[in-house]
């Protein structure tokens, strides 16, 4: 597994490593054993969910007893935001198109299509500030961002080609 860490300065260094601890407890090792929150112990893990060969989850607290363990993911923009799962401060809320507030638990269908999309808290506060609708060919193929912190939904992201970058923007 490739994944790439940066020091501090503005410059960044990939490295490979080999999976030794199963981040996402499926039996499979899929994360590599790294000391992330700088507290001196290797408890922390960057790990492949989608088996891409690239980190695209980052653990902290993995394994230690009465601590549940922080799950991150990086939504493809370079952020690393708080995923419902591995909160550790409850259940993330989020608001629908509708105004309606609603709370996770477990896979959320966002916009009531069937497919489980991805809601991801980037500023660390418990509401979804992100939003990754599951397209109907696989991947994501429109994203919705609330730009201000207030809870609604202020730009559309959508990306028409499958490329995984967006192609248009629009206000919601």
């Amino acid at each position: 597994m490739d994944y790439c860490l940066g020091s501090g300065d503005g410059t960044a260094t990939m490295f490979s490593g080999q999976a030794a601890v199963d981040v996402d407890g499926d039996g499979d090792l899929d994360g590599v054993r790294l000391d992330i929150d700088g507290d001196g112990v290797f408890d922390d893990a960057l790990a492949d969910f989608d088996d891409d060969g690239l980190a695209d989850h980052a653990a902290l607290d993995v394994g230690i007893a009465g601590v549940p363990a922080r799950l991150y993911t990086d939504d493809g923009s370079g952020a690393w935001a708080l995923t419902p799962a591995g909160s550790g401060g409850g259940p993330l809320r989020w608001f629908g198109l509708d105004g309606v507030e609603h709370t996770s638990s477990g896979a959320v269908d966002f916009d009531g299509d069937g497919r489980p999309d991805r809601l991801l808290d980037v500023d660390r506060d418990g509401l979804a500030d992100r939003v990754l609708r599951a397209g109907a060919a696989g991947g994501f193929d429109k994203g919705y961002v609330d730009t201000d912190g207030d809870g609604r939904w202020d730009l559309t992201l959508v990306d028409a080609d499958g490329d995984g970058g967006a192609d248009d923007a629009s206000p919601v």
